[in-house]
């Protein structure tokens, strides 16, 4: 068991995600109401290499459970990926009190909070982006809106699109990974979901003869879902026109699925998370990340967290299928 602390910190690293400041204001609140110290670390493990932090109190965090973003800034930190700057930012915790640190993002921040608690600081992950990339949880903190966000714009090009009977092919978020995609495709009721984990099965000549099928039938306009690690929207829809005559448009909608006020989900998830960091830090605990899974939060080795593969869910996916027939 890793010894106990009294004055912790919370970072936000990597990409931001809506319900990152929920989950800010529940580690700062939380860890207030149990007599610990709070610190704020801005824009992440570069901010901590250059000792940017500040106290926090409850009045830090007030008004900002609606606010998307992070309220402590956010950036990727190439020296904390080296041995030398995992010491350094230990020390440097250190010297600012800090004996337990509460990191929220993705895998990559995980990465450097193993290696703080590798070198003697109590670290606790909380998984932070809209990808729903990290294996070892069913939820991560601005999923369910960056969802909704596409959801909402993908209904608004649908209106345009059966206006004009077009095919429009929409490309939503998600180098790695396909989960707002699908998730996307299937909320959206799209003819076709295309995502990085299938590539084999990105088959365009197969999209083609279902859109000139369903035009036989009397389909007069068509949605294609396509992930951001897909790709090549714009020249896809080139091929698609060329080949059925139909007027086609590609949509990147890009990163305003990162912004906007969070859902209701992920400000009370993130809440719960913040919350259930600052209880393992409590406890004593180390080199753990927060999860959800199997309908109750719960947490995990960082070390074997990492380690864990994630799929697409192929009932989902299958699903995707069935619908577009």
């Amino acid at each position: 068991m890793a010894k106990k602390v009294t004055t912790i910190g919370v970072l936000t690293s990597g990409g931001d995600a809506p319900g990152m400041n929920a989950a800010i204001r529940a580690v700062v609140r939380a860890g207030i109401s149990s007599g610990l110290k709070v610190k704020g670390v801005r824009r992440g493990y570069a901010g901590l290499l250059e000792e940017d932090i500040i106290d926090m109190d409850t009045m830090s965090v007030t008004d900002i459970v609606q606010r998307g973003g992070t309220i402590l800034f956010t950036s990727r930190c190439k020296e904390m990926m080296t041995p030398e700057g995992q010491q350094k930012a230990a020390d440097i915790c250190r010297k600012h009190g800090i004996d337990g640190m509460v990191v929220i993002g993705g895998d990559g921040s995980f990465r450097g909070a193993q290696k703080l608690s590798a070198n003697g600081i109590n670290t606790i992950g909380i998984p932070g982006t809209i990808d729903l990339d990290i294996a070892c949880t069913e939820y991560t903190i601005g999923f369910d809106t960056a969802c909704n966000t596409a959801m909402e714009a993908i209904d608004k090009v649908r209106d345009t699109s059966a206006s004009h009977e077009r095919c429009s092919i929409i490309e939503v978020m998600g180098r790695t990974a396909g989960h707002i995609a699908l998730w996307c495709g299937i909320s959206n009721g799209s003819e076709y979901v295309l995502i990085p984990e299938r590539a084999e099965e990105n088959d365009e000549e197969e999209i083609i003869k279902k859109i000139m099928s369903k035009r036989r039938i009397g389909k007069k306009h068509h949605i294609i879902v396509n992930a951001e690690g897909v790709g090549h929207s714009h020249e896809m829809a080139k091929r698609i026109e060329a080949a059925t005559g139909i007027e086609t448009r590609a949509t990147v909608i890009g990163h305003i699925q990162r912004g906007g006020n969070p859902s209701c989900r992920d400000r009370v998830y993130a809440s719960a998370m913040g919350a259930r960091a600052v209880d393992l830090l409590l406890k004593g605990q180390t080199n753990r990340v927060v999860a959800y899974k199997n309908g109750e939060f719960t947490d995990f080795d960082i070390d074997y967290a990492l380690q864990m593969t994630k799929d697409i869910d192929e009932h989902l996916y299958s699903m995707t299928k069935r619908l577009s027939r």
